[in-house]
């Protein structure tokens, strides 16, 4: 199962503004004309319940928008950026890489919902053509943007199952035949031990009611740490609200091989290690452990205590099954009678009490975003850079080689608070100001 990829958007960057004037026979006074750039497309991930693996991200990497049009003459602005969807399975996390190296992913989003959507790629701003800079006192301005540049990320995703119940045990206790006598899922069966390579989900039903299970690797002692497989996979228990111990009742010491897994669920999350619990001691079919069936339940009583539900099944023969498939329906029932303020992360909205999905219509679109508010860098030169975005872009998209076009720059620094935040760093006249791929002396 591959439920972990790297990927990297690409957000559209936005459209030019143009600086020009209208010309016309009959309108010698026409006035600026240039349009505004559009806008670029964004890059969003869209929760999608008929996926179930990022396999496909092991061939497709890179997810481009499309770039907004430049402004046009007459006012025309350019058209917007088409942009990207991917679909990712319901229950992906998603965290931003760093953009160097040590540096800590910041988490974005968890699409725990159908049809959820997270846009991670923001695509850039058109930029604003002269017409749009007119003012009472500026009835010819020389200025317009360029297009904001669309952001491009690294993102990590990491799918979590989204079940209600997870079935742990030790490698052959019986848990992948329990999957299969009460759901219809098929998992492999086999009398040996990690038989099991991969996390399963089933849809079990009772009645009018339906959970979702879920059959990681079998544990060993040390999986937190690494050993055996189902370390890989412990991560898709986190979201489950109830736990079945799938006990092998055929071999011995059994509260002790209990409190071996309990230590271990503990180690990776001790939230683990609180989730509720029902016991399955397995193989009721085998004649020693109908035996010694008091004896077993002593001990596993020793290690989980009085309150944990204790059942003994044959998931060959179907004994005990009914009963047990109850218990964790009612047990279910009574958990989330207590959610009173449910997290979403562990909620399975199309599986649960009969609901609906959530109307698409009515899913926020989350936005994460970065914000840089600082306006002036000083270089290793001595010189002052500015880095705010505006100021940038509006230098980018004019020409500030005509006299008149920088004054009027200037000016807009100044509403800016450009020209104040170069004071406070230190500019003194003379010093070199670099903006773009300009460069002036401050005066």
């Amino acid at each position: 199962m591959i439920d972990e990829a790297t990927i990297e958007a690409r957000a559209g960057n936005g459209g030019n503004g143009l600086v020009t004037f209208l010309r016309e026979a009959l309108r010698p006074l026409g006035g600026p004309a240039g349009g505004n750039g559009g806008n670029g497309g964004s890059v969003t991930l869209v929760a999608d319940p008929s996926l179930n693996t990022l396999l496909k991200f092991r061939w497709r990497r890179h997810f481009i928008a499309k770039n907004g049009g430049n402004g046009a003459r007459n006012k025309r602005h350019g058209a917007n950026g088409e942009s990207v969807d991917v679909t990712v399975p319901v229950g992906t996390e998603v965290w931003r890489i760093g953009d160097r190296a040590g540096e800590p992913e910041i988490f974005l989003g968890d699409l725990v919902h159908p049809g959820q959507r997270l846009e991670v790629a923001k695509g850039g701003r058109g930029g604003l053509g002269n017409a749009a800079f007119v003012t009472p006192v500026n009835r010819e301005p020389l200025l317009a943007e360029a297009g904001e540049a669309g952001e491009t990320v690294k993102l990590r995703l990491n799918l979590k199952i989204l079940a209600d119940v997870g079935l742990v045990g030790m490698p052959n206790a019986g848990k992948s035949s329990l999957l299969t006598a009460i759901s219809a899922a098929r998992p492999k069966i086999a009398d040996y031990p990690f038989t099991t390579l991969e996390p399963v989900l089933g849809i079990v039903e009772h009645g009018i009611d339906a959970f979702a299970a879920v059959d990681i690797p079998g544990l060993i002692e040390g999986a937190s740490d690494g050993v055996g497989l189902g370390h890989e996979f412990l991560k898709h228990m986190q979201r489950t609200r109830l736990l079945v111990h799938v006990v092998d009742g055929s071999e011995g010491e059994p509260g002790e091989r209990i409190r071996a897994i309990n230590q271990e669920l503990d180690a990776f999350d001790p939230r683990l290690a609180q989730t509720p619990q029902i016991v399955a001691i397995n193989k009721l079919d085998l004649e020693e452990v109908e035996l010694l069936r008091d004896e077993i339940e002593d001990e596993v009583r020793q290690a989980v205590g009085e309150d944990t539900p204790v059942h003994f099944i044959s998931a060959a023969t179907r004994r005990g099954i009914d009963d047990l498939v109850a218990a964790v329906s009612y047990r279910l029932a009574d958990i989330r009678k207590q959610d009173t303020a449910p997290n979403e992360a562990t909620q399975v909205p199309y599986f649960q009490d009969g609901r609906d999905p959530l109307d698409d219509d009515n899913l926020p679109v989350f936005q994460p975003r970065m914000a840089d508010t600082r306006m002036v860098a000083r270089t290793a030169a001595g010189s002052y850079r500015i880095v705010y975005d505006r100021a940038v872009r509006l230098a980018l998209g004019s020409n500030l080689d005509n006299w008149d076009a920088l004054v009027q720059y200037h000016q807009r620094l100044e509403r800016m608070n450009v020209t104040t935040a170069l004071r406070r760093a230190g500019a003194k006249n003379g010093d070199v100001i670099l903006v773009g791929e300009w460069e002036f002396e401050w005066q």
